[in-house]
């Protein structure tokens, strides 16, 4: 063994023990071992970097803000709904929907996109089913890969599969390699729903989701539903065929205009220029005078065991605070227009640690005053940038572009179905999706920049030159020789088993796609030897790497679960280990019936 491989070995040994013991974080300790690298020279300084401009990292990058495009525009709503449905809140039913999703998502695009679609899914249906992330994201990240192990389109089974044509062979076909699939994606979904489900993290347990526990924490620290009330707009009413700024609504009954129900559809936070109609049921809020309601031509209507929603998926609540200076100090909401201004509505103000909910158009503001806003999602993240209001707390699951839905569909959807039928690398066409969501307004560019999950970029970037070392020193051929030769003459099942082995651990050690370019064509060669079909030992390698169950690192869906599940490296070993010995089990008894193995 040559020095550097020494060295890169024993770099890797101790990055493990790093990763393992957690002293460090593992982003910290992918760019240490970076930068090591670079600096003795094992690595080229374009190696040392190129990391930053791989096909998996471009790939996470482009499909993290189309994850984000697909929340803000609510598409993953409506698919954690359509989860939460068919999971009926029961946390075993939904990890099976979760991995059965997953996983026939991923036997149609790359893993990584599949999982890019579905994890703002999951993370939705864990608030609206309150079951922890921890006990959903592993189910999601295993499912895609398990599904990916069942179809051709998977990288490394693309790659395999190019090695055998290269080799004069006749490649996989679409196909090939579902019989043996099929049966890993059961035993593995039946493994995640009973020793699985046990071994996972429990997480913070169950609680409200954050949509919930802001509506009730605003809700009622301001009171609002002591003054809400719904009112109809009944024949004779002078207000009808005005718009709600004409109407003056406040001064004439003393209550705000909070939502509309007109030919059953209700339309929360109204803009001021809302024509009001016959028939119209109107959600106010303020302090009601019954007599002059009747005065009005209007009816109210009680009904005390289902009060009105002030919020909604697209409707939110968020608190904002008068900022020192600010130019709306002494003037009050009537003299600065501020429903037409910012269209919000201002439900209640803070004051003197107490909420004041009547007469609000008219009220002086004052520094340090809170207001209780109502409107959509996009206007209130727009208070970011008023010097005058100062945005406490929002909506984490908020939809800001309502109207964008449809097209963010067709776009990735059109896109993924592109890199799906492999005319375009997958890298270029997630890019390309996520340039068109950013042109198309169904996401800004502000939000990518906040919503990136930066720590797995600097990670997969941080230990790509490791891979590359671990290759290029021939510290993999010398690993790979050391282990044949330690078990000398086997049969071929026992060759496919030791293959099988090298595979997974060099999965860990670097990705998959590196791990499937190396030993591609030492399967074959050891094909040859035992005498046995080439392609089934070929598919050997091909499902090995995605044998990445025990470690966070050996595939990216896992580092992208890891941050939003809050996962620790033993927890993958944990919860992987156990399938991946199952899995290795049925690789080899399906090759052996199959392939002859």
């Amino acid at each position: 063994m040559s020095s550097s491989a020494l060295f890169t070995l024993l770099l890797t040994l101790s990055a493990a023990v790093l990763l393992i013991s957690e002293l460090l974080r593992p982003d910290l300790i992918a760019l240490i071992v970076m930068v090591i690298l670079g600096l003795v020279g094992i690595v080229n300084p374009q190696e040392t970097f190129a990391g930053f401009s791989g096909s998996a990292v471009i790939t996470i990058l482009g499909i993290s803000i189309v994850s984000i495009a697909l929340q803000q525009t609510g598409v993953s709503h409506v698919l954690g709904q359509l989860m939460h449905r068919l999971g009926k809140q029961s946390e075993g039913k939904l990890i099976l929907v979760t991995m059965l999703v997953s996983a026939c998502l991923s036997l149609f695009m790359n893993n990584i996109a599949a999982l890019g679609v579905l994890l703002p899914a999951v993370m939705t249906l864990s608030r609206q089913s309150r079951v922890a992330p921890s006990r959903l994201l592993m189910p999601l990240a295993f499912g895609t890969i398990l599904g990916g192990m069942a179809t051709l389109l998977t990288t490394c089974n693309i790659i395999v599969s190019g090695a055998l044509r290269d080799a004069g062979l006749k490649p996989f076909g679409l196909l090939d390699f579902l019989p043996v699939g099929i049966p890993i994606v059961v035993i593995g979904t039946v493994y995640m729903l009973t020793v699985g489900r046990r071994l996972l993290p429990a997480g913070p347990g169950k609680s409200a989701n954050p949509e919930e526990l802001l509506r009730l924490k605003l809700s009622n620290l301001y009171q609002i539903q002591k003054n809400l009330y719904e009112i109809e707009v009944l024949p004779g009413c002078p207000l009808l065929g005005l718009s709600i700024a004409e109407g003056d609504w406040s001064k004439r009954i003393n209550a705000n205009i909070v939502g509309i129900t007109s030919q059953h559809h209700t339309h929360l936070a109204p803009p001021s220029d809302q024509i009001i109609r016959l028939g119209d049921h109107l959600i106010v809020q303020g302090e009601i005078d019954r007599e002059r309601l009747h005065e009005m031509g209007l009816g109210l209507l009680l009904d005390q065991a289902n009060p009105p929603s002030v919020a909604s998926e697209t409707t939110i609540l968020a608190e904002v605070l008068i900022a020192p200076h600010a130019e709306l100090i002494g003037h009050s909401l009537r003299q600065v227009h501020f429903r037409e201004r910012y269209n919000l509505n201002v439900l209640a103000i803070w004051r003197g640690r107490k909420p004041i909910q009547a007469r609000l158009s008219d009220l002086l503001l004052r520094f340090g005053d809170a207001l209780l806003v109502q409107g959509s999602a996009e206007k209130i993240r727009q208070l970011d940038q008023d010097p005058d209001l100062i945005l406490m707390q929002e909506d984490p699951d908020a939809i800001r572009k309502p109207g964008k839905q449809y097209i963010a569909l067709v776009i990735t959807l059109l896109t993924l179905g592109i890199a799906a039928t492999g005319i375009m690398p997958v890298a270029v066409m997630v890019m390309t999706s996520a340039v068109l969501l950013i042109l198309t307004r169904c996401i800004e560019l502000n939000d990518v920049y906040r919503g990136i999950e930066w720590k797995a970029i600097f990670l997969i970037a941080g230990m790509w030159p490791l891979s590359t070392a671990i290759r290029a020193t021939g510290l993999a051929d010398t690993i790979i020789l050391a282990i044949l030769n330690l078990f000398g003459h086997v049969s071929s099942l026992g060759v496919a088993a030791l293959l099988l082995l090298v595979t997974l651990i060099l999965t860990q050690l670097m990705s998959g796609q590196v791990a499937s370019l190396v030993l591609a064509p030492l399967a074959l060669a050891a094909a040859h030897q035992v005498g046995v079909d080439p392609r089934g030992m070929a598919m050997v390698v091909a499902l090995g790497c995605s044998l990445a169950f025990p470690t966070p690192y050996g595939h990216p869906v896992n580092i992208m679960v890891m941050g939003p599940g809050d996962y620790s490296f033993r927890d993958f070993v944990r919860v992987g280990m156990p399938l991946t010995v199952l899995v290795m089990s049925v690789i080899l008894i399906g090759l052996h019936l199959l392939w002859g193995v």
